[in-house]
């Protein structure tokens, strides 16, 4: 018997789609302030294949407000496009690095846009039309539901509406990548704003104080024969307060605070310090801020009666008692203030 063996011919095989990379999902980060939304953006700076830079030549920002429970065919329908950030693009975008290489092997992205890393922050006004939540049934034929049985009668519902956001890079081909977590904040109503802060300083520490905002005053009842009634469902928590450096623009307070006034031990001399209080609500798992009052701004200055302080205090470390005379805390120095 003869075995015949089939030898390869060389001919190539069919060509190979061209690779198509897609940047990873933005970085999204929502806070409600009043009645504007702030949104932090992280410009994606590489491809989900891992390589660098990333195709990519801008970002859109979606919101949909209402039920979360959306797919994202959903948000592209219904949902409102509050931004679209250009960014810079690589001329090549099949000149790449491994996760690893120096990035500068490759020619670096170009263009008028974001650099591809960069933090950006965006703002979503919530208007009339953005508290509407969205129907996501509205043209689909709907059951018909069986009537509810007698039943003691249910205050409204407490359900707080929300509104969603998603983020999603766009590649030099017009493709989109993969969309980001979604970020929701809280519709429920913001909560009446503080007073301005008024600031004292002495030789170790800045206190700011403000007045606690007001409670919302309740509808006046038209009919003098109701009696009062007590509203069903769950209270409004307690209010709780954020102190901001608006010079710098960061959050002061790790934590909100519940009494008014905030120390900051970050003394300077000649150094101008701003401060913006907000008042903070809960509404379940999200938290809403109030709208601020202006800034209240000052620079410190070292008076005589801090210097005096000053003084008398290296006197004391200096003498032969190592004790500090309790005069000299900076609780007990002379403050000076600001506003």
């Amino acid at each position: 018997m003869i075995a015949l063996a089939s030898v390869a011919c060389g001919k190539k095989g069919p060509p190979l789609p061209p690779l198509v990379r897609l940047p990873v999902p933005p970085e999204i980060r929502a806070d409600r302030r009043g009645s504007t939304v702030e949104l932090a953006v992280v410009v994606p700076g590489a491809n989900a294949d891992g390589t660098r830079p990333a195709n990519i030549s801008r970002v859109e920002v979606y919101a949909l407000t209402g039920s979360p429970a959306f797919t994202e065919a959903d948000l592209l329908k219904h949902g409102t496009r509050v931004a679209s950030l250009e960014v810079k693009s690589p001329r090549d975008p099949n000149e790449t690095v491994e996760p690893g290489e120096p990035p500068e092997d490759v020619e670096p992205p170009s263009g008028s846009g974001l650099d591809q890393g960069a933090k950006t922050t965006v703002q979503d006004r919530l208007d009339a039309p953005a508290l509407v939540p969205v129907d996501l049934d509205a043209g689909k034929p709907r059951r018909p539901t069986a009537p509810e049985p007698d039943g003691p009668l249910l205050g409204p519902s407490t359900a707080v509406p929300v509104r969603t956001y998603m983020g999603v890079g766009i590649n030099t081909s017009g493709r989109k990548g993969r969309f980001s977590g979604r970020v929701a904040v809280s519709l429920a109503p913001a909560p009446p704003p503080p007073s301005s802060p008024t600031i004292t300083y002495t030789e170790t520490r800045i206190t700011v104080a403000w007045t606690p905002s007001a409670p919302a005053a309740a509808a006046p009842n038209p009919d003098d024969m109701v009696l009062p009634a007590r509203p069903l469902g769950p209270l409004r928590p307690p209010l709780a307060y954020n102190v901001y450096d608006s010079t710098a623009g960061t959050l002061l307070t790790t934590t909100p605070v519940t009494e008014p006034r905030y120390v900051d031990s970050r003394i300077i001399w000649g150094q101008e310090r701003c401060y913006v209080v907000r008042a903070v609500e809960r509404a379940g798992p999200l938290s809403v801020e109030s709208d601020a009052q202006p800034a209240q701004c000052g620079r410190l200055r070292a008076t005589m009666q801090i210097f005096a302080s000053l003084a008398d205090a290296r006197t004391a470390s200096w003498s032969s008692s190592s004790v500090l005379p309790a005069s000299t805390d900076s609780s007990d120095a002379p403050a000076t203030r600001i506003a």
